[in-house]
């Protein structure tokens, strides 16, 4: 699959809207998971502005595909981009994570519409997303279930446990996404528990592998297609990409894992993000098809 320059750039430009909505919540809150959001981004802006049967008007149908981000630390990401798709009042993320509002560090999915699974405890989403995919074949339903983990949750032996049934029950209606971001709350993953050869561990526990830049969306919606066309064995998409991608004090530091955002901080996140946005931009000028 070749993505036209049109199509690229729409994505692109979506992507860092959605960047730059993380950014001012996560000014307006003082802090945040924003780190681990801004390397998910573009997996997400694929998802739900490009691939996934979601409907924000029609949030209970059925028939929708399932989106379980497993790495639920990165709620004040999925915060922003339900605002952006009309779920959530905008005025409402200026609450996000203080006392009173229904926008908790980790998101609830029973005060968030479109929010699929409560995550937070991270390895928990795994196994969630391996019932819905095995309750459509149960239900004789064609939808599909996708799921989005941390490389540093990847420790958790949980997500093991899953994988290994997800590959023992040829669940190829789950696609699994890794945020490959290399870091974690303590450091480099491969410092504080190495994770590699990552790749070869998804393909011994069964699954059809598919390592890809995470940051190029040419590379992301090819490995989704591939993914969606999967018949007997489910695909694990690792998706390589910089933690706090787009800002040049953040990006690759494990210690934006977490972090304060003040008024300087702010302005040069967002001038970054409009440098970031035009570099990316001349990639799929030159490159889209």
């Amino acid at each position: 699959m070749s993505l036209t320059k049109k199509e690229w750039a729409r994505l692109e430009k979506k992507a860092n809207d959605l960047r730059a909505l993380t950014l001012q919540t996560t000014f307006w809150a003082g802090s945040g998971h924003i780190g681990g959001s801004f390397s998910s981004i573009d997996i997400l802006t694929a998802l739900y502005y490009k691939y996934l049967n979601f409907d924000p008007k029609n949030t209970d149908d059925p028939d929708r595909d399932r989106c379980v981000v497993s790495k639920g630390h990165i709620g004040i990401a999925l915060a922003s981009m339900f605002s952006d798709l009309g779920l959530i009042e905008k005025e409402e993320l200026k609450t996000f994570n203080l006392t009173g509002s229904k926008l908790g560090m980790h998101l609830d999915s029973n005060k968030v519409k479109g929010l699929d699974a409560s995550t937070g405890s991270l390895g928990h989403g795994s196994a969630m997303a391996l019932g819905m995919a095995l309750a459509a074949r149960i239900n004789k339903k064609t939808y599909k279930t996708y799921l989005l983990l941390g490389d540093g949750e990847c420790d958790e032996g949980s997500v093991w446990e899953a994988a290994m049934a997800t590959a023992n029950f040829k669940a190829s209606n789950l696609i699994t996404f890794v945020d490959r971001n290399h870091n974690m709350i303590d450091g480099n993953t491969e410092d504080v528990m190495a994770l590699e050869p990552f790749a070869d561990k998804w393909t011994a526990f069964g699954f059809d592998v598919k390592v890809v830049n995470g940051h190029r969306f040419d590379e992301l919606c090819e490995a989704i297609e591939y993914a969606q066309s999967a018949k007997t064995k489910p695909v694990c998409i690792i998706c390589d990409t910089v933690k706090g991608a787009g800002v040049s004090y953040m990006a690759g530091n494990y210690k934006w894992h977490y972090g304060a955002i003040d008024e300087a901080k702010f302005n040069l996140a967002n001038e970054d993000l409009a440098n970031y946005l035009k570099q990316r931009l001349e990639v799929a000028e030159k490159e889209g098809k």
